[in-house]
C-alpha cells in the first residue's frame, strides 16, 4: 500500500511539485529531479522493487538505472520538491481512482508515493515498435497512491467510451489506461505523407479508458530550435 502524501504544484510552464511528508512517509523519484528538501528528509538511492532486473528494464525506457527514495525520518512534517525536466506541465494521477495501473511514455514519470511500482511495459504489436515514434517501450505505474507525470506544453485528458477512438500524433501521446487498445495507423495518401507536415504514422487509441496527450513534446520543440539555429545567416550586402 502506497503512502498517502500531500502536494502542491508551483508555476505555469516550468513547474515544480512540492511533496509534504509526514514522519515515516516517503516519495520515490527519478534520479536528478529533486530540487530541494527540508530537514528530516533522507535520500536512499537504489534499484527499487525488482532489484537489478528492474534497474536494467528502466534503462530501456531512457530513464535512470536507479530510483531515489526520499524518506521523512524526522519528527515533524517536511517537504521535498521535484522540478519538471522540460517546459510543460506536471499533473497528479491517483492510481486508486483509475484502476491501480497506468501506462506512460518514457520520460513522463517524475515521482510517486512510496510503495508505487515503476516498471516497463512493451507494446503488444511489433508495428508499434518500429513506427510508433515514442512508442514500443512504455512505463507501467502500479499501485494505489499518487503518481506525478510530466509532459511538454499543455496536457489534455480524453475520456474514451467503449469503442470510441482517438488518433494521436505518436510523439504527443503521454499516458493511457491499460484498458485502452493502442495501435499504429499509416496516415495514407501520397501528398499527406510528403506534405502534411506531420508524421507518417498516428497512434490509434480505442476506449474505454483515459488518454492523456501533450501539445508540445520536447522532441518537437528541440527540432524547431535546431532548425532555427542551423538557418543560413542573413546577408547584409546590397
Amino acid at each position: 500500500m502506497a503512502d498517502v502524501i500531500d502536494y502542491k504544484i508551483y508555476g505555469n510552464d516550468l513547474q515544480l511539485v512540492e511533496i509534504e511528508l509526514d514522519p515515516g512517509e516517503g516519495v520515490q523519484a527519478e534520479v536528478g529531479t529533486m530540487t530541494y528538501m527540508e530537514d528530516g528528509i533522507q535520500m536512499q538511492t537504489g534499484m527499487g522493487k525488482g532489484g537489478l532486473f528492474s534497474g536494467f528494464k528502466r534503462m530501456l525506457t531512457g530513464e535512470g538505472f536507479f530510483i531515489t527514495t526520499f524518506l521523512n525520518n524526522g519528527k515533524q512534517r517536511s517537504r521535498v520538491g521535484f522540478a519538471a525536466t522540460s517546459p510543460g506541465q506536471i499533473i497528479p494521477v491517483d492510481l486508486a481512482q483509475i484502476g491501480g495501473e497506468f501506462l506512460c511514455q518514457k520520460d513522463a514519470f517524475l515521482c510517486a508515493a512510496n510503495g508505487t511500482e515503476i516498471n516497463v511495459a512493451f507494446t503488444k504489436k511489433l508495428g508499434a515498435g518500429f513506427f510508433g515514434g515514442e512508442g514500443f517501450i512504455l512505463q507501467r505505474l502500479k499501485g494505489d497512491g499518487l503518481a506525478f507525470i510530466q509532459a511538454g506544453g499543455a496536457m489534455i485528458q480524453k475520456n474514451l467510451q467503449p469503442g470510441e477512438t482517438l488518433r494521436v500524433d505518436t510523439g504527443c501521446l503521454v499516458a493511457f489506461s491499460p484498458s485502452v487498445r493502442y495501435d499504429i495507423q499509416f496516415v495514407g495518401g501520397f501528398r499527406n505523407a510528403l506534405f502534411g507536415g506531420e508524421g507518417l504514422f498516428l497512434a490509434k487509441m480505442t476506449g474505454p479508458g483515459i488518454v492523456i496527450v501533450q501539445s508540445l513534446p520536447f522532441s518537437r520543440l528541440a527540432d524547431r530550435i535546431n532548425s532555427m539555429i542551423t538557418l543560413p545567416p542573413v546577408s547584409n550586402d546590397g
